[in-house]
């Protein structure tokens, strides 16, 4: 535990460093609230700071930058999640006051609500699918090779997969092999894709081999029981100088199922705020995220959270991730969509 002092002094250091990005040197400690002493006793205090692991320095000469203890600290040390700015609070507000969607079009857009907001990646995680029914399936040739099948869900989904076919392949022959396909989906439930048989009778080679391609990748259709909405993954990547790291960030938000993952362990170990390695997936060894569940009536149907630098304004996002988790909650219940089927 730190002392009255060394805490103020290094909360100062924290959001000096959340707001400009430099190396916080002790002049814009002094005026700092709870401070109160000179800059000679402050200078000591961030060397003692330093010594206990919360700050380093990165230059001899410079002044002090956080370290994962020290945000640590910082955060564990936020008496109450900051009340977010009455202008963002209206924006929640009217935002679900005026979306009336679908289960999908609304954790949809409840993504980019949560981006514009804190200007993070947002993530938004839905609830486990298990009894959608399958409306229509089709395929779309997108070049010589290349195959879209489309699969339309109950709930509103529209999953889309690429398959691989063979070039000799006729656009006369997508099409009977539509029909087959749309005639043994249609009505399934979308957990028992990967058991389609299509037809009790051979076809031409060409049909069979496009059947065989796009039944292929119905099965992963079957398997992905969770959607996951991502947006402002470019927002992360300018707040990094390296492109490597922006490279590895924006890999980790593509994979689905790394994102699922990531999101529930967090909550799984109690974790509201992750810094750093404390996430566990070493690519975003340089991010911090910030997560809450929500659901109708206070249960938990799914996660939200919000992806950004270590130095992210963690009063702001903690406040913003609270704020739409609770109104999407309230949403849920009064629309009545939280009922997937």
């Amino acid at each position: 535990m730190l002392d009255d002092r060394k805490a103020a002094i290094l909360s100062a250091i924290v959001a000096e460093y959340i707001d400009t990005a430099q190396p916080v040197g002790s002049s814009h400690v002094v005026s700092a609230p709870g401070v109160d002493v000179s800059s000679a006793t402050v200078r000591n205090e961030m060397g003692s700071l330093e010594d206990e692991g919360f700050l380093y320095q990165p230059h001899t000469s410079a002044g002090r930058v956080p370290t994962e203890k020290g945000y640590r600290q910082f955060v564990d040390g936020l008496a109450e999640p900051a009340a977010l700015a009455r202008r963002d609070s209206q924006q929640v507000s009217d935002f679900f006051a005026q979306t009336h969607d679908h289960l999908e079009g609304l954790l949809a857009q409840t993504s980019s609500l949560l981006s514009s907001l804190t200007d993070c990646a947002a993530l938004v995680v839905g609830p486990e699918i298990d009894d959608e029914k399958v409306l229509s399936t089709q395929i779309v040739r997108l070049a010589s090779t290349t195959a879209l099948v489309v699969v339309v869900l109950s709930g509103g989904a529209i999953d889309k997969r690429s398959a691989e076919i063979p070039a000799h392949v006729t656009d006369d022959e997508i099409a009977e092999a539509g029909v087959l396909l749309e005639q043994a989906t249609l009505g399934r439930v979308r957990t028992t894709l990967s058991e389609v048989v299509p037809v009790a009778e051979q076809r031409s080679p060409g049909v069979m081999a496009v059947l065989d391609a796009c039944v292929s990748v119905l099965a992963e259709v079957g398997v992905d029981r969770t959607r996951v909405f991502v947006e402002g993954a470019s927002r992360v990547a300018t707040a990094f100088d390296a492109v490597a790291t922006v490279s590895e960030v924006l890999v980790i938000l593509e994979k689905q199922l790394v994102v699922v993952t990531l999101l529930r362990d967090l909550l799984d170990r109690g974790l509201n705020v992750a810094i750093g390695s404390e996430n566990g997936v070493e690519p975003l060894a340089e991010c911090s995220l910030v997560v809450a569940p929500y659901g109708p009536e206070g249960s938990s149907i799914g996660t939200i959270g919000v992806l950004g630098p270590t130095r992210m304004n963690y009063p702001h996002a903690l406040a913003a991730v609270a704020l739409v988790s609770n109104t999407l909650g309230h949403a849920l219940t009064e629309e009545g969509i939280a009922e997937v089927s």
